[in-house]
């Protein structure tokens, strides 16, 4: 992507979306950006699960960094647990693609996304980083906070 070709979205805390690529999962990248963090895109009855960030007052997709010695797959199914109290097996989120992302302050940053579907919602307890989840219908109001739009127009690329 050229610094004069439009993001793909951007966000209310400066992020911006740059690109989207559905690539293989085993994808080596030699762009020298590197695979710092996954997210899931977890839908249950046509609704996406958000988590509201305390610290940046946002609705965002479920995840974060890689630990290291961890996957992008395995980090998801962790972040997904630790931010939502909702409970997938790696195995069972489908691979979407990588996001290619600038955020301020860090630059460019590469993400996996993943999808997956539940047929029930687990129960949610705030923590000191989440202090809500919202099974969102994609256009309705959030309860409170702003919307992480980068997030919202990932979902949107990996489908329900």
């Amino acid at each position: 992507m050229t610094d004069s070709a439009p993001p793909l979205a951007s966000g209310p805390l400066g992020m911006r979306l740059l690109a989207f690529d559905r690539v293989p999962e085993d994808t080596r990248f030699d762009d020298g950006v590197p695979v710092g963090y996954s997210l899931v895109a977890l839908w249950r009855a046509g609704l996406l699960l958000l988590v509201h960030v305390r610290g940046r007052d946002c609705w965002e997709l479920p995840g974060g960094g890689l630990d290291p010695d961890e996957t992008p797959r395995q980090a998801a199914a962790r972040e997904l647990a630790e931010e939502s109290g909702q409970h997938v097996a790696p195995r069972r989120l489908r691979f979407a693609g990588f996001a290619l992302t600038s955020l301020p302050g860090r630059g460019v940053l590469r993400g996996a996304v993943y999808r997956a579907e539940t047929d029930a919602a687990e129960p949610f307890a705030p923590t000191a980083e989440i202090s809500g989840v919202h099974w969102w219908d994609g256009a309705g109001p959030l309860p409170h906070g702003r919307l992480q739009t980068v997030d919202a127009r990932l979902a949107e690329l990996v489908g329900r």
